[in-house]
């Protein structure tokens, strides 16, 4: 019998742990940028003391990802568990409490990578001993379970799991990869639900230089290259790219919209109708939280980020550029984003691609994703578990290209109560993650691995 409020603290301690170590991966490739190994050794050493041989592999000098396993019968395919552990910047100075000190206050362990992603690393190694243990007293399962923490996912993956992928597949092959971002409660309108991430969008992101005439900063020019750029970057604010129907995400508002009461069950069910979804977020939806949680699934979306132009206050430069991070909807290709990105623009600019990767989409209609929302209804009856599309991107790019079916699934329960919202905690000030909700976390990935791998799944035992 697994004594889980021991495991509880366990997971708890060596997330503090984890939160303490800052590898802040700033995507500027330079010295010391991103440093993932004390964290990778912390949890190689985590595994030698519960009996699991490590692995260390880096791709570049201190880019280190950890990989373990424990061992199955071979009988069926593996399971992979994934969290990348570097974490993006954070503003000490407006945090409540320090960002690296990895502190408990108010119910809550504070830091940044408390929710991107490193519970997730903390959750999976104490899974995994949970599990080498059950192997040591002869209690073998049907898959091996492989854990892989890995570097660089913030700044596109190419030093992590591209890396695993592309140069050590053998050792993280598997059929499934529960990975972020998934399985947390998330409250609406009286309900609870469990967002499964099935599909993430694409990426595109653009470098568009915008030209004009170079002269004097006295005489103004009203088609110089900036003044070009502030009207793209104005139009990037206000105007909306078109939208476009995907299975999954009609499938994410019908089963929010079978849970919930009249009237809402009727607007929300509309939101599956491209013709009208548009409408009904911009100027019906009054939660500002559901209009950003909502409106990046309709539609190819472009932020403008970066902003470079002149070198001298009185010289109006030949040349500005803008960066745009874009996301493309699954079947949306990189070409078909471009063309409205320049509708929307309405400005001549010439645009470089210098980072794309297509959406990735995996199945509903799997064992594991029938396995996973069963878990889910057995530790919160009253939940709601349901398929979600993430605006962003994870680690599933990588994965997917070696045929594995990736799942996002961190489980983690927030209380309704506070005024706490999972979206705004990724890349925020004040990340934190709930003590009881990380424990809840815990008891759910374990049971749904160890269950699965035993080959005991929702359909029953195979």
């Amino acid at each position: 019998m697994i004594d889980w409020e021991k495991e509880g603290d366990a997971c708890v301690s060596l997330l503090s742990d984890l939160i303490r170590i800052p590898t802040v991966n700033r995507g500027t490739r330079g010295e010391g940028d991103g440093n993932e190994r004390p964290a990778a050794e912390l949890l190689a050493e985590y595994f030698r003391k519960a009996g699991i041989e490590p692995t260390l592999l880096e791709k570049e000098k201190g880019r280190t990802s950890v990989v373990a396993r424990v061992r199955g019968t071979g009988k069926k395919s593996p399971i992979l568990l994934n969290a990348h552990l570097d974490v993006v910047e954070a503003d000490a100075t407006r945090w409540k409490h320090p960002p690296f000190a990895g502190e408990i206050h108010d119910g809550y362990l504070w830091g940044r990578g408390t929710i991107d992603m490193k519970h997730m690393a903390a959750m999976s190694a104490c899974v995994m001993r949970l599990l080498q243990a059950n192997a040591d007293a002869g209690r073998p399962l049907e898959r091996d379970v492989i854990f892989a923490g890995v570097a660089d996912e913030e700044a596109g993956c190419k030093l992590g799991a591209h890396f695993l992928v592309d140069e050590h597949a053998d050792l993280i092959r598997a059929e499934y990869m529960l990975g972020e971002i998934g399985a947390f409660s998330q409250h609406m309108l009286g309900r609870t639900f469990y967002p499964i991430q099935v599909a993430e969008k694409g990426t595109v992101w653009v470098r568009a230089t915008f030209s004009g005439d170079t002269g004097h900063g006295s005489m103004p020019d009203r088609n110089s290259s900036v003044v070009k750029l502030g009207r793209a970057i104005e139009r990037l604010g206000k105007k909306h790219f078109p939208v476009h129907p995907t299975k999954v995400v009609s499938t994410f508002f019908e089963e929010i919209a079978r849970a919930l009461p009249s009237p809402q069950k009727q607007l929300v069910s509309r939101l599956k109708k491209t013709e009208v979804a548009a409408f009904l977020i911009r100027h019906v939806l009054r939660d500002p939280a559901m209009k950003r949680t909502f409106s990046p699934l309709l539609s190819n979306t472009a932020s403008p980020t970066v902003v470079r132009a002149g070198a001298k206050v009185n010289v109006i430069p030949s040349t500005g550029t803008l960066e745009i991070d874009g996301r493309t909807l699954p079947g949306q290709t990189e070409a078909s984003f471009l063309s409205e990105l320049r509708d929307v623009m309405q400005e001549d600019a010439s645009l470089e691609v210098y980072n794309s990767a297509p959406a990735v989409e995996t199945t509903t209609d799997s064992e594991m994703y029938v396995h996973l929302t069963s878990i889910l209804r057995k530790h919160d009856p009253a939940g709601h578990p349901i398929p979600y599309m993430i605006p962003g991107f994870t680690d599933a790019k990588a994965y997917a290209r070696i045929g594995t079916k990736c799942y996002g699934f961190s489980p983690v329960k927030f209380d309704p109560t506070h005024d706490i919202v999972f979206s705004r905690m990724y890349h925020g000030n004040d990340e934190r993650v709930p003590v009881d909700g990380l424990r809840w976390g815990v008891r759910v990935l374990h049971d749904a691995v160890s269950s699965f791998a035993r080959g005991e799944s929702a359909r029953g035992p195979t």
